[in-house]
């Protein structure tokens, strides 16, 4: 994941263009994603998809000729979605179109410009003090004319045609918790589902932020009723605990479980609730599609120093915290997976387990170990009302021996799934 993080580092990405392409490109070699070009003017609810923007080259030059801001060293130096500029102009009148922090004054800003004609350059604020009352040459070499915006879409199929959607953005340039961390782990997550058989189907989405989720959803509107739980996976690279943001139900089986599998093992968390502030769980959490999907990060947007700046590097990220990201994610889906209603074969006491090679060979001792604990509690609860979810509620065992529980006592015959059709037996 690290390593994939670093080979898209360098593309200047955007919410669309060659640098989206060429990303997805580099997906396509892991997984078989389908891609998908909308036109410039498609309508897309009340928005309409932007025209397409490319670029070569960007500088300001001094009177001697020498590049003082560089694309080519950052790109992260053109404001996204300049128009193309060139001209000669002296500080004053540079000075507008020049943004920088500072109070971080090594740092390059990010800035966009999607949605208005404009242009300009971001430069740490320690270079910008350096700039003497000069003309300067400054050239932005970009298009911005009718095209496409590309997405990316994987779809697997489950032994069901309910899906879980897994959404993550691709239109941020070299900045790498946001969000090439999303980008990477939604890969191997989607490498890993790929080669296991499911219950559920799953659909993975790469697509730039806001307008990539507006689209997808205009363009599937007649698929959303078959999307049970959701997540937008995204920021999962730097050293801040995981943090879960709610769906817009607040309740949701999605919700829950995710509460549930970040308090294993005393893992420091945070449970969020929703608000209509962030990243593409606005959409699709927006009244008229209000699906039962959450967000899954690290420290959120906005909230740690290094964000939308030069700051947010492959320094930033680790190989330990995309795997434990990654881990988190798994462990979602597994406890989603197997949240069934289950039956006991044997309901009348507590079936014997030793003679089936399910209890220690040794009793009488002080403890109980978390394995036949999670053994009884799945027996007990295994009334044909209760789900592996309201399991671990109750119990408060965490997901995995509760999970290896109930597949040892349905592998033994001890436990029955209850069809979903079938009417609760209380």
């Amino acid at each position: 994941m690290y390593g994939l993080a670093r080979r898209l580092y360098p593309i200047c990405r955007s919410i669309s263009g060659n640098g989206v392409r060429e990303t997805l490109a580099v997906l396509h070699e892991l997984i078989p994603l389908e891609i998908h070009e909308v036109a410039s003017g498609t309508p897309v609810f009340d928005w309409t998809v932007p025209k397409e923007w490319n670029i070569r080259d960007a500088y300001i030059k001094n009177s001697r000729g020498e590049r003082v801001v560089d694309f080519q060293r950052s790109s992260l130096h053109v404001v996204n979605y300049s128009v193309p500029v060139r001209a000669k102009l002296r500080l004053p009148e540079l000075r507008p179109h020049l943004h920088s922090l500072p109070e971080q004054p090594g740092w390059i800003p990010y800035r966009t410009s999607y949605y208005s004609e404009s242009w300009g350059f971001c430069l740490a604020h320690k270079d910008l003090l350096t700039l003497s009352d000069d003309e300067y040459e400054v050239c932005i070499d970009s298009s911005l004319q009718p095209g496409s915006l590309s997405y990316g879409e994987y779809f697997i199929p489950g032994s069901t045609n309910e899906e879980v959607l897994i959404y993550t953005h691709t239109c941020h340039p070299s900045l790498a918790n946001d969000n090439l961390s999303g980008i990477a782990v939604v890969t191997q997550l989607a490498r890993l589902l790929a080669a296991r058989g499911s219950r559920y189907s799953y659909r993975f989405v790469f697509g730039p932020g806001t307008i990539g989720s507006i689209t997808w959803l205009s363009r599937n509107q007649e698929r959303l009723q078959r999307i049970r739980h959701g997540l937008v996976v995204v920021l999962v690279g730097d050293p801040g605990p995981l943090t879960y943001k709610r769906s817009r139900y607040g309740d949701a089986e999605i919700d829950r479980v995710v509460q549930q599998v970040l308090r294993a093992g005393g893992r420091a968390h945070r449970i969020v609730d929703f608000s209509p502030y962030g990243y593409d769980e606005r959409q699709f959490c927006s009244p008229g599609i209000n699906l039962p999907l959450g967000r899954l990060t690290r420290t959120p947007n906005g909230e740690y120093p290094e964000y939308h700046t030069s700051a947010d590097n492959l320094d930033l990220i680790s190989p330990g915290t995309l795997a434990e990201s990654f881990e988190a994610c798994t462990q979602i889906l597994n406890v989603l997976e197997n949240n069934v209603r289950l039956r006991s074969t044997q309901p009348n006491c507590e079936p014997q387990l030793g003679k089936r090679g399910l209890y220690a060979k040794t009793g009488g001792g002080k403890e109980v170990g978390q394995r036949e604990y999670a053994l009884l509690w799945v027996l007990n609860l295994a009334d044909g009302r209760h789900r592996l979810l309201d399991m671990l509620e109750r119990s408060g065992l965490e997901p995995e021996p509760m999970y290896q529980a109930s597949r040892a006592l349905l592998e033994a015959g001890l436990l029955e799934i209850v069809p979903e059709n079938e009417e609760k037996r209380i």
